[in-house]
């Protein structure tokens, strides 16, 4: 009986090995940048490549949706029939990418059983949402896959693995399958195929992480957070859950365990990988009224306090009761809101709720900004305010989704557009 939900796949890669113009970013990477998928597109050109299996979504308001999906089917029917891949059996591999900062991040990649993935705000499965799960982003995502014999995957899964005993062996692989720059500043990527001992040992050390897990006192751990491609994975479990409940009706019996779309392609990601940053990710709010919206605010939290910026992070203040610490500014002001006794594990738990309603009940707008000194800029705008959020502790991320489930939108960003998945592996869903 497997316990981790993590599995070896059936994996496909270009048998031409012309990897520099087949990998390309995730499809939701650059989407108000519609120049650079023409850059790829004309770089791609008629060699095969995963940009042709793909929909990204800077094309998703064209008007051509569906001719687009048309083709993507019809062109992943094409490369298989063409001989265009090649399949590993019943394996993983061993990835090491080198991002744009030159750190090497690290991972393994294999198939997550969807059966163990539940992206409700109170979910107790293996599998566990990071962020919550916007609904309407799922459809369109879901009609790509409907028809798809394959899924190529941008889905990052992340363990809480501080001793490094999942992926930290594998640095010993030696058998490449791919070793390449990718395209458009993305980086270069080395894969190695795992030997059956190298993928034993990956589940004998995942089994331990989940029995952990499992043991911790309070609420129950997840084994995997998802780190990039939320609304990716939430739509395959949609179209699998689709698929299961039309093979019932068609008289298919234990469709669970015939069903290939059971199942999703993932790179799985310690935590604890030295390239993998947190980057917070401020707010800012316009047309407001700020006075009045920091006044809403201490009344929401009885006992806030403001402090000056320098007493706060000099030091100064009061931290023998638990606290959240808020920066703000706006163009009278600026300072640091003291709020105590927080029920949220994180500041951005306790900031996020407060700030949706206020926004339904009086109206303006937010956007989410990284950088502090942009931040300060546009909050001090007339009819602005900033708050900017700490950097996201990592040994937080597991502890409060087993304490509040998924966090607000727009916690953390780990990494820049260009370091994100690029698409390299298949394999068959149909």
């Amino acid at each position: 009986m497997n316990k981790t939900g993590f599995f070896s796949a059936d994996i496909l890669l270009p048998a031409a090995g012309n990897y520099e113009s087949w990998a390309v970013v995730a499809c939701d990477q650059f989407t108000s940048e519609p120049e650079y998928w023409e850059r790829v597109e004309k770089l791609v050109g008629d060699q095969p490549s995963a940009f042709r299996l793909i929909l990204p979504e800077a094309q998703l308001t064209d008007g051509h949706t569906e001719e687009h999906i048309a083709a993507i089917n019809e062109t992943m029917l094409k490369y298989q029939k063409d001989g265009v891949f090649r399949e590993y059996p019943d394996s993983m591999i061993y990835l090491e990418r080198k991002q744009s900062d030159g750190r090497i991040r690290r991972g393994v990649i294999g198939r997550i059983d969807l059966e163990e993935y539940d992206y409700s705000p109170d979910s107790q499965s293996l599998v566990r949402a990071t962020e919550g799960t916007v609904l309407d982003r799922i459809p369109p995502r879901q009609a790509v896959r409907r028809n798809a014999s394959l899924e190529l995957p941008h889905i990052m899964l992340l363990i809480d693995d501080p001793d490094n005993t999942v992926i930290g062996p594998l640095s010993a692989c030696t058998d490449v399958l791919y070793d390449f720059d990718m395209m458009e500043g993305g980086g270069h990527a080395k894969g190695y195929l795992l030997s059956e001992e190298a993928k034993a040992g990956v589940m004998s050390a995942l089994e331990k992480l989940a029995d952990q897990a499992a043991a911790d006192p309070g609420e129950p751990k997840p084994l995997f957070c998802v780190g990039d491609g939320n609304h990716s994975l939430a739509s395959a479990k949609a179209h699998y859950e689709e698929e299961k409940a039309n093979a019932r009706k068609e008289g298919m019996t234990d469709p669970e365990n015939q069903l290939l779309s059971r199942y999703a392609l993932v790179e799985v990601v310690n935590l604890y990988d030295d390239a993998l940053d947190f980057e917070p990710i401020h707010r800012v709010l316009f047309d407001v009224d700020a006075e009045d919206l920091l006044s809403s605010l201490k009344e929401a939290f009885p006992g806030t306090r403001q402090e000056p910026v320098s007493d706060v992070y000099g030091g100064s203040a009061d931290d023998s009761e638990p606290v959240h610490k808020i920066r703000f500014a706006w163009a009278e002001d600026e300072g640091i809101l003291i709020i105590p006794h927080p029920r949220a594990q994180l500041e951005v738990g306790t900031l996020q709720g407060f700030l949706d309603s206020y926004l339904k009940e009086k109206g303006g707008r937010i956007d989410y900004v990284h950088g502090d000194d942009v931040t300060i800029r546009l909050g001090k705008q007339p009819g602005c305010i900033a708050f900017l959020l700490p950097a996201m502790d990592k040994n937080d991320l597991f502890l409060s989704i087993a304490a509040d489930g998924p966090l607000p939108r727009k916690t953390f960003s780990m990494g820049h557009a260009a370091d994100k998945r690029y698409y390299i592996e298949a394999r068959k869903i149909k």
